[in-house]
């Protein structure tokens, strides 16, 4: 694994908290991640440049001692992560943990009354492609030259309007702003029934956050940042709220999710649903996705407590950059919201990366 400040492998017995109930307790959505895995070529790779871990085949023989293991054994839980993965720590030890949950907000199905703000799919000109350069790119085709697609601003003022994208409308923007920093949510329908809304795609341009903008113009100390002062300040200033919100141009687009989600997260970046207070966005150009993480760290609010446990890298996000950030998804309803959005803290993220398959004749055997 390549970190921005190199990479230190450190022994199970240095991590804080380490035990068998952790390992147990872990053990489902690691092997929820087999099962995933196990549908892709081997060559597949998981987002690492190099380095172990980087491609799919090598967690496949983890994954294999996995699914032997005796039913709620804790101690041969403990012991498997112990003999198949190496805790490599991730940058200085420092990392900056923040959280995300899966809002729910009031919408609808069709326009009408308060639901005057719509929710898009992804738009079919919306393209993804390779520049000259290497990089991946998002935008559109006009006139055969290939150009940054539609802005915030400018999707707010109808300009995809028209085009039969709304998947359903919902009471405030504000709403849809937070829904699309969290990446996925729940919609409560009139009727009382809540529709899944899983991430689609996004616009392609820079991710501007809100809280830097308010500090810039002076209308919120940067101590005072958090989702729910921002949320705050939007609500009492609704004449400046859109306009506020547009100096994020990054816009995301979503797709409806069928209700088998309903007692899990919306899938992450992965492609397996995420799982409360197990999942976390990493930079994937760092941490393959699947590795498992070991977190030391405290939680805000509701939940405060000191967090000690593994975490899988399932999903990533616009903000989540370099070896030493990680973003927590801790869920949804109140409490979830509550704690991440007070979610701020510094602590120590630990990766486990497969230890190289030894073979018999590596091993001296016969």
């Amino acid at each position: 694994m390549q970190t921005e400040g190199g990479h230190q492998p450190v022994a199970f017995s240095d991590l804080q908290g380490w035990g068998a109930d952790a390992a147990q307790q872990s053990l489902p959505v690691f092997l929820t991640e087999c099962h995933h895995l196990g549908r892709l070529p081997a060559d597949a790779t998981l987002g690492a440049d190099s380095g172990p871990g980087a491609h799919v085949g090598d967690w496949l023989p983890a994954c294999r001692a996995a699914t032997a293991l005796p039913t709620g054994d804790a101690q041969a839980a403990r012991a498997f992560y112990e003999r198949w993965f190496q805790p490599v720590q991730a940058g200085d030890g420092s990392t900056l943990f923040t959280g995300y949950y899966e809002p729910e907000i009031r919408g609808a199905l069709s326009r009408g009354g308060v639901y005057q703000t719509p929710v898009y799919r992804v738009p079919d000109d919306l393209v993804r492609t390779r520049a000259t350069d290497g990089r991946m790119v998002t935008g559109r085709w006009q006139g055969g030259q290939f150009v940054p697609y539609w802005s915030r601003a400018q999707i707010d003022a109808g300009v995809l309007s028209g085009r039969n994208l709304e998947l359903l409308w919902v009471a405030d923007p504000a709403d849809l702003f937070f829904l699309q920093i969290q990446g996925s949510g729940r919609v409560r329908l009139p009727s009382g029934q809540v529709a899944r809304l899983g991430f689609g795609g996004k616009n392609g341009l820079e991710y501007v956050p809100l809280g830097r903008v308010l500090v810039r113009d002076g209308a919120m100390a940067e101590d005072d940042v958090s989702m729910q002062s921002i949320r705050a300040w939007l609500t009492a200033h609704p004449g400046e709220a859109r306009a506020t919100m547009e100096e994020n141009p990054n816009y995301v687009f979503f797709t409806m999710l069928d209700n088998v989600y309903v007692d899990q997260g919306a899938p992450g970046a992965m492609g397996v649903p995420l799982s409360p207070g197990q999942s976390a966005a990493i930079d994937r150009k760092i941490i393959p996705l699947g590795a498992p993480i070991w977190v030391e760290t405290d939680l805000p609010g509701p939940s405060a407590a000191a967090w000690r446990r593994l975490v899988f890298a399932q999903d990533i996000g616009t903000d989540i950059q370099g070896a030493s950030r990680a973003d927590l998804f801790l869920g949804w309803g109140a409490d979830a919201e509550q704690t991440a959005g007070r979610l701020r803290q510094r602590g120590r993220m630990v990766v486990f990366l497969p230890r190289p398959v030894v073979t018999r004749s590596e091993s001296g055997g016969s």
